[in-house]
């Protein structure tokens, strides 16, 4: 398995931008499609993006689209999700996997996530 680690959430206002960054070890992340999730108290996970081996398919949640952008530098082994126009509703653990689709019983090696709050 890939282990991912997750970085870059934080605080920020109502409108705001942030950039999530997902690295891996211990393989090499451009053999999977990954995927971005994410997790709000009380809720369950849902999916929020993703993006294929090679970067040439993207897809996204109706809340991520027009938003939210997933990319990948394979040469960094680093998967990102770029947030912008944050709202109060996107506050949540933002998780990375590998894997395929909209369900996160088809993804496997989450990182640990990290937390988005963001302030109104």
């Amino acid at each position: 398995q890939v282990q991912l680690v997750e970085s870059g959430g934080g605080l920020v206002q109502a409108g705001g931008s942030l950039r999530l960054s997902c690295a891996a070890s211990g393989r090499t992340l451009s053999r999977y499609d990954m995927g971005w999730f994410r997790q709000a108290p009380g809720k369950e996970r849902e999916f929020v993006a993703a993006i294929s081996w090679s970067g040439g398919t993207k897809y996204y949640a109706d809340a991520a689209k027009g938003r939210f952008t997933v990319s990948r530098d394979n040469a960094k082994n680093t998967v990102y999700l770029q947030l912008n126009n944050l709202k109060p509703e996107d506050t949540a653990v933002y998780y990375c996997a590998a894997g395929r689709g909209q369900s996160p019983g088809f993804y496997d090696s989450w990182g640990q996530g990290t937390q988005v709050t963001v302030s109104s």
